[in-house]
């Protein structure tokens, strides 16, 4: 099976396009998983409110872009089971995240684990707590907070208003029973796309899936 197919760890991909076209230019991989994400979102009203009554009428407007907050924890003490650079993997997001010279612009961004839906967008915010020092000032452990602002274009948001939509990216752990042709049908509505995930996966043998891995079923080609 695939390394494509068996992804665990939350990670961040970035891209130069705003179309998120190609390959991407860099990724960070969670150190740990985090243990919860916060999605936020905002409407915005407009108050419809006649003379002399105490009372308004909301009238909606539209719903402004969401945010995802989230942390990653760093541990360079090895008592994980790996030790790591703790600096660097700071710099590292920072470098993934940040302002890409090529561009003159941040990075284009999408966040991807396990089954939730891929989320294209850009970071807003980030702070960085060290939480233990060597005593030469080195930073052994390290708390990222970071907050990402959706960046999907109107397209994508009309497809992410409707459930299950093709347009979109989707990832699916595999249960006992699954087939990628039934799959395909509930995701796309149609089975004959099976041997283009299959492609996309590395599958070599559809027709025997593991319970418990992961799929990656890509956007439809208009």
């Amino acid at each position: 099976m695939s390394e494509r197919g068996m992804l665990e760890k939350l990670t961040i991909l970035a891209y130069e396009s705003p179309t998120y076209a190609g390959q991407p230019v860099a990724e960070f991989a969670a150190f740990v998983n985090p243990g919860e994400i916060t999605l936020s979102y905002e409407m915005e009203y407009d108050s419809a409110q006649g003379a002399g009554t105490n009372n308004s009428r909301m009238q909606f407007k539209k719903q402004k872009p969401g945010d995802l907050s989230l942390s990653f924890f760093l541990d360079g003490t090895g008592a994980g089971g790996r030790t790591i650079d703790v600096q660097a993997e700071v710099e590292r997001f920072q470098t993934v995240t940040g302002y890409n010279g090529n561009i003159h612009r941040p990075n284009y961004l999408k966040v991807v684990w396990g089954t939730l839906q891929v989320r294209r967008c850009v970071l807003k915010s980030v702070s960085v707590v060290y939480k233990l020092f060597k005593p030469d000032g080195v930073p052994l452990r390290a708390v990222v907070n970071a907050t990402f602002t959706d960046n999907s274009d109107d397209r994508t948001r009309v497809a992410m208003a409707r459930d299950q939509s093709p347009d979109l990216t989707h990832i699916r752990i595999v249960k006992a029973g699954d087939t990628l042709p039934g799959l395909c049908t509930a995701i796309y509505n149609d089975p004959m796309y099976y041997l283009e995930v299959a492609r996309f996966n590395r599958i070599d043998n559809f027709r025997n899936l593991q319970p418990g891995v992961k799929l990656v079923f890509p956007p439809l080609e208009k």
